[in-house]
């Protein structure tokens, strides 16, 4: 079962609402060229591997993603291709797209409507981790975001380029926030870009914890099950709590890295 906001959140946290679909399209562009560059800035790349993906407010069945082969650290919202469920580029001034981006990711926007981001990289601990064949276990609170809300894909054949294999790990994600894709990697999906781009890093944080843990030989000790949940239900692991925890990401990429932003937003649009 998927894990909602707990009552009330939404009188302390409420995620911003726009007057046009052109606004809201401006602010979605902007997020995702951020989240590129934070994913840059935290070593999240591997040569032309990775991907994020954001569905269009306008067009369901398209959503914009990086163009293969252009660094993280560059991507400017400028930069940001759409594509259809055909795996046609349908807009943006580059026409190169990662066939593996689009097996995964279509199949995710496909399977989860309710999806809006999803992010997949080959990052360090990630893909060391995902070696273990094996799911986190809640031994930390950041750890507890993820109990019993992530699933494991334990059948890698190569690179993803057939859309069989996308679907499969759209079933191996089904209606949680994460999976683990076996010798491969993470990939984490979000109601929001903030909240799947939070889930990603402290995933991949929570993957070197538990590595880490595991490599003194000592004991480990489990939170148990209903605090685990409890505290991914009420604190830390519902949908707002990501959107909310992404914010400090936000304000450093946007100090440190302001070129991203290089399209003017649309006549009116209050700027977040």
């Amino acid at each position: 079962m998927a894990v909602e906001n707990p009552p009330g959140i939404e009188k302390m946290i409420n995620y911003p609402s726009f007057d046009t679909v052109e606004e809201k399209r401006f602010y979605l562009k902007r997020m995702l060229a951020g989240a590129f560059r934070i994913f840059g800035k935290f070593g999240f790349s591997e040569g032309v591997a990775g991907h994020i993906t954001c569905r269009d407010p306008e067009f369901p069945h398209c959503f914009w993603v990086n163009p293969f082969g252009m660094s993280f650290r560059q991507i400017k919202m400028s930069d940001l291709i759409l594509v259809n469920e055909e795996g046609t580029v349908v807009s943006g001034k580059h026409k190169n797209l990662n066939g593996a981006a689009f097996a995964i990711h279509a199949a995710i926007h496909k399977v989860r409507p309710d999806v809006i981001a999803a992010a997949h990289s080959h990052s360090l601990y990630g893909k060391t981790f995902s070696t273990f064949g094996k799911k986190l276990d809640p031994i930390t609170q950041d750890s507890c975001i993820f109990y019993e809300d992530h699933g494991l894909f334990d059948d890698y054949s190569g690179v993803v380029l057939e859309s069989s294999e996308g679907d499969r790990i759209g079933e191996a994600l089904a209606d949680k926030k994460a999976v683990i894709l076996q010798n491969h990697g993470l990939l984490t999906v979000g109601h929001s870009i903030e909240e799947c781009i939070f889930w990603f890093v402290t995933m991949e944080r929570t993957c070197q914890s538990q590595i880490l843990a595991e490599s003194t030989g000592n004991e480990i000790i489990k939170i148990d099950h209903e605090t685990a949940l409890r505290t991914r239900n009420n604190e830390v692991g519902f949908p707002l709590a990501g959107y909310f925890s992404f914010q400090p990401m936000w304000q450093d990429i946007v100090k440190e890295q302001p070129d991203f932003m290089d399209i003017a937003a649309p006549e009116g649009t209050l700027i977040l």
